[in-house]
């Protein structure tokens, strides 16, 4: 799955883009996270496509970010308009960075291309990645299961933990929720979830 993803946003990476750069809902709960990280903090970006809108918001208020994404193309885009910060070429399933690294991690729009087992086996990895105190935010779908969406006509994968599975998986590894909102109707109907590494 996470193979046929990475090709889907290589072929359409500029559409993707374009669409992104169009688009900021998201906005309102990006000035929240900033608001509980240190001036100047270390912020791993997981899915951080061409770094627009969410890395531009971030780089702007002097947050050092290190991007992630599957897609070259994508990464490509990142390293020419933020050159001054690190981007990856990786899968974050297979991502590496040493413990207790960053003040913030955002997967948005990312983590729910995984499945429900990946997801399970990434929130402990998020959760090392975070310096004590340090804040990670995700979006997910308000229910367990599956739902196919579409880009430029193609089939796109999303799914999603139960909120108790989150939560669980949250508890086990570290994490305690500041905020969770099931889809949120002023940021396009997206869940948010809002946590911290005690």
């Amino acid at each position: 799955m996470p193979d046929r993803i990475a090709a889907l946003y290589q072929r359409h990476a500029h559409a993707f883009d374009a669409a992104r750069r169009r688009s900021f809902l998201e906005r309102p709960w990006l000035e929240r996270f900033a608001r509980a990280l240190p001036v100047g903090g270390n912020i791993l970006d997981l899915g951080c496509g061409g770094g627009e809108p969410i890395a531009r918001f971030l780089c702007d208020r002097g947050f050092h970010m290190t991007g992630v994404d599957i897609a070259p193309s994508m990464i490509q885009l990142a390293r020419t308009r933020f050159f001054r910060h690190r981007w990856v070429e990786s899968d974050m399933r297979s991502f590496a960075a040493d413990a207790a690294t960053f003040d913030g991690v955002i997967a948005w729009s990312s983590l729910f291309h995984l499945d429900a087992a990946a997801q399970q086996r990434m929130i402990p990895r998020i959760a090392a990645w975070l310096k004590p105190g340090g804040i990670a935010m995700f979006n997910a779908g308000p229910e367990r299961g599956v739902r196919i969406g579409e880009f430029e006509g193609e089939a796109l994968y999303h799914a999603s933990l139960s909120p108790a599975e989150y939560r669980a998986a949250f508890a086990s590894c570290g994490l305690a929720e500041l905020a969770y909102r099931a889809e949120d109707p002023q940021c396009g109907g997206v869940t948010v979830w809002l946590v911290a590494r005690l």
